[in-house]
């Protein structure tokens, strides 16, 4: 059914993007916050990404892209722990005006074109799946690692019970804030590595990177379960990379191009609606 091109260019792309659903898990389950400067923070790497690639900086790129993303995180969780915005409304102002700070990354253009520049598929020929996976993998074993240590662990009790972390004498503020920098430097990550793999940057790169992290995040949950940490961010990589490949057989269907954010609002529906309706099932 899929062509040897296609099934590697799904894979390249679920390992990218799975980036994504790295930072939306550490977001949306262990800290339990719908964050919503996701869009911004994809865009966000892939601008810092391409500027410095045509500088002729791509392997800097990558951990500058990963700061960048981190500022918007910690930008989100300070106007949620200092200011009292609440978290959705805190994402959303965040990612507003990342709009403007990721034109002026760019030099005030709607895109950046890196086609005469290196970028860190250049060593590798067509082989881009090798650093594709590399630094998915390194990431998630990282942040695998990080949530076992006595800061990780404080940031997944605040996401279960945070009034009982701060009867701890822990500073809930604190472990919101690195929780959400280290998730959105994930997803900036993300975004500079697709930027050099595609060479190019665009404004509009980042359109929803919510729908597709959920969907890969769900997708990997419905097939593993829930278990241990390792197992989920497993589950967070083999649901992206699925889902890649639910794209890849859509688009051989001849749907549309405009017709791929549709698609991708169905699959996290279904994706949602299925364990919750084997659920009631059981339940009954």
């Amino acid at each position: 059914m899929f062509s040897t091109a296609v099934v590697m260019s799904a894979l390249e792309l679920g390992f990218i993007y799975a980036l994504v659903a790295f930072g939306l898990y550490l977001s949306f389950r262990v800290l339990n916050i719908a964050d919503m400067t996701t869009d911004g923070s994809f865009t966000l790497g892939c601008a810092v990404s391409a500027t410095l690639a045509v500088a002729g900086h791509p392997y800097l790129a990558l951990p500058a892209a990963m700061l960048a993303g981190a500022c918007a995180g910690v930008i989100t969780a300070l106007l949620q722990t200092k200011c009292k915005i609440p978290s959705i409304l805190a994402g959303i102002i965040t990612n507003t005006g990342l709009y403007t700070v990721n034109l002026a990354v760019m030099g005030f253009s709607s895109n950046v074109n890196m086609l005469r520049a290196e970028t860190v598929f250049t060593a590798f020929g067509t082989w881009k799946l090798l650093p594709a996976a590399a630094i998915t993998i390194l990431c998630g074993v990282l942040l695998v690692l990080f949530l076992s240590t006595r800061l990780g662990l404080s940031i997944r009790a605040t996401g279960d019970n945070p009034d009982m972390v701060r009867a701890s004498s822990i500073n809930t503020a604190v472990t919101i804030t690195i929780g959400l920098g280290v998730s959105n430097a994930l997803t900036a990550l993300s975004g500079a590595v697709l930027a050099q793999y595609q060479r190019t940057a665009d404004i509009s790169m980042g359109t929803g990177m919510v729908i597709i992290g959920l969907a890969s995040l769900i997708i990997g949950e419905t097939l593993l379960r829930k278990g241990k940490t390792g197992r989920r961010v497993l589950g967070a990589l083999l649901g992206c990379i699925l889902y890649r490949f639910i794209m890849a057989a859509a688009l051989r269907l001849d749907l549309p191009s405009e017709c791929m954010k549709l698609v991708s609002a169905v699959i996290v529906a279904v994706a949602i609606a299925v364990p919750a309706i084997r659920s009631s099932k059981r339940g009954a």
